[in-house]
């Protein structure tokens, strides 16, 4: 009886060895396991898609990154950085977001980049039924709504102004304007009605069906649209942000920004 009671110890001891062994290991592979990145991109609204579908790309070569995008106006955005809002990347849709971001000391020095270029168009119902084909047509009056962005915080709506301006019928357009949050709510307005043309980028009107483009604003009425980037000086995760903004200027990434309808950066 003895004996069997000694056998019955010793295998109850190798049995729990075996078990803190095995938990010892489990613990160690947990530790070994690097945690995942959580980069926060602040990207303007017109870049969604696009940004989408370089998300899913980028996530399955770098498994331990997920990005998680943050889509407004980049006045808004901007203002959102400025107060303190987590961002590790800055997409706009202007320099001048960034560049007053600089002004405060928020981006990180030599870090800003053109990423890709876009077109200021104006967008109107499918089969254009007021028949516009020209900026100055803004001005007919048969045109009663237009649909604008918000010029403190729109690029759209600061390109739009300084392209009017330059032709010279602002003053003339600026009282019929609705004015939208971002360039989806303008374009949306001639979608529903409620405006009869809006002043978008190209690549907006194009991925939307129910709308088409009028006309495209004349040559060097407008400083070029460009949407520029940069990293954030207080990222936490600068060696991450640094990859991820790399990647979008990469051949794959270009291809993706193409098919939405982006071109190359004007010089």
């Amino acid at each position: 009886m003895k004996k069997w009671s000694n056998i019955f110890l010793i295998v109850f001891i190798i049995f729990t060895c075996m078990i803190f062994i095995g938990c010892g290991k489990e613990k160690t592979a947990e530790v070994a396991q690097p945690p995942t990145i959580e980069l926060n991109v602040s990207a303007a609204l017109g870049l969604k898609e696009a940004l989408l579908d370089i998300q899913k790309e980028y996530e399955k070569s770098h498994p331990k990154v997920k990005i998680v995008y943050n889509f407004a106006a980049a006045g808004v955005l901007a203002s959102q950085i400025e107060n303190g809002a987590q961002c590790d990347v800055f997409l706009s849709a202007a320099l001048k977001q960034i560049n007053d971001l600089k002004a405060k000391d928020l981006i990180k020095e030599n870090s800003v980049k053109a990423i890709v270029g876009n077109k200021l168009v104006l967008a109107v119902a499918k089969g254009n039924p007021l028949q516009i084909k020209d900026f100055k047509d803004l001005t007919r009056a048969d045109v009663h709504y237009i649909g604008f962005g918000e010029i403190k915080t729109m690029p759209a709506g600061q390109y739009g102004k300084e392209c009017l301006e330059n032709i010279g019928i602002w003053q003339q357009v600026e009282p019929k304007t609705v004015i939208g949050k971002n360039v989806r709510e303008i374009v949306a307005y001639v979608e529903s009605g409620n405006a009869d043309v809006a002043v978008a980028f190209e690549t907006v009107v194009v991925n939307n069906p129910k709308v088409e483009i009028a006309a495209v604003s004349p040559q060097g009425t407008h400083k070029p649209v460009i949407f520029p980037g940069a990293l954030i000086k207080n990222t936490k995760n600068e060696v991450a942000a640094q990859a991820f903004f790399d990647y979008l200027m990469t051949d794959e990434a270009v291809k993706i920004f193409q098919k939405y309808g982006f071109s190359s950066p004007e010089k």
